[in-house]
């Protein structure tokens, strides 16, 4: 019977302790129930660490889990079985096809029934579009058939959740579509997936949520909408002299906070509110005698939010 709490994934003050150093400190985060969500942080941010906390891996030092309605490590037996992981790449034995590895990972895990393994592993290689290879030697597979099988031993069994740590790592642009299409396509299953990534361009086209790390610590949570309109509108302003325009723009209450030199003058860049009047401004600058040959208030896209957040850039690319 699945889950009908609002929550497949929640952690209230999570901690994960090595010396004297926190990988993971006080993390309270809320998954819905149906959404992707996507784990945004640079490497070493905290987000292995944490996943493998959620996955029973490893011991929290202090904090709480629940995995789908069931507080860990209590719950474990119960949910679990109804969670599939991709976690720091699949590890395969590369003189075995894709179907003799299912087999084998199916028949390590202790919930798995043997009686409907063999119909269970070909119907999770044809989920994955593996059909044709499964008689392939692992070791023969791309590196997009290897993260595709991968995700075919997370979905042996029925499951509400999915786990993946960055399903995408290492791909080229073709594998990484393929794996993006794959994870559509279950999130249109209504499985709820849990994505951990440092691309912030595979988050923007999978995911509806997101929380963002670094350092071990939360910066950000929400939908991606939420976190859109939280991110500051600024001003970008080329002018023919700078000094009259300082003077215009501090009775409009904007103070620059980025000046640079351009072919027409020089190039104003301000955090404002949304109850700048562009119009009333460049009125103000006209009457100064200021040429303003570029005047737009724009809102700052998701990559400029999470680097003044976080201080580090993201791979976009992708």
């Amino acid at each position: 019977m699945a889950h009908t709490s609002a929550f497949a994934l929640e952690t209230r003050g999570l901690t994960k302790t090595f010396g004297a150093h926190d990988a993971v400190a006080n993390l309270s985060l809320q998954v819905p129930t149906g959404s992707v969500f996507g784990f945004l942080g640079p490497n070493g941010s905290g987000k292995t660490t944490t996943i493998r906390m959620l996955l029973g891996l490893a011991a929290p030092t202090s904090g709480d889990i629940h995995v789908l309605g069931h507080a860990l490590p209590g719950g474990l037996d119960v949910a679990l079985p109804k969670v599939g992981a991709l976690v720091e790449g699949p590890a395969f034995y590369p003189y075995l096809s894709g179907t003799k590895n299912l087999m084998r990972f199916d028949a390590a895990d202790r919930f798995s029934d043997p009686t409907t393994r063999r119909e269970r592993v070909a119907r999770a290689l044809a989920r994955v579009g593996l059909s044709n290879a499964a008689d392939k030697k692992a070791g023969e597979y791309s590196l997009g058939m290897k993260q595709r099988l991968g995700l075919a031993n997370a979905l042996l069994k029925p499951r509400e959740l999915l786990i993946l740590d960055e399903p995408t790592n290492g791909l080229d642009p073709q594998g990484t579509r393929e794996v993006r299409n794959l994870m559509r396509s279950l999130a249109a299953e209504g499985i709820t997936i849990f994505l951990s990534s440092h691309l912030l361009g595979e988050i923007e086209k999978l995911c509806s949520h997101v929380a963002v790390m670094s350092q071990g610590k939360l910066l950000a949570h929400g939908s991606l909408d939420e976190l859109r309109s939280g991110a500051s509108p600024r001003l970008i302003l080329d002018v023919s002299a700078l000094a009259p325009a300082r003077k215009v723009l501090k009775t409009f209450r904007v103070s620059p906070a980025h000046t640079s030199r351009i072919p027409q003058g020089t190039r104003i860049e301000a955090p404002v509110d949304s109850t700048l009047d562009p119009a009333a401004l460049n009125r103000a600058l006209v009457e100064a005698g200021v040429q303003a040959s570029h005047l737009v208030v724009e809102q700052p896209n998701l990559e400029e939010y999470f680097v003044g957040l976080t201080g580090e850039r993201f791979d976009v690319a992708r």
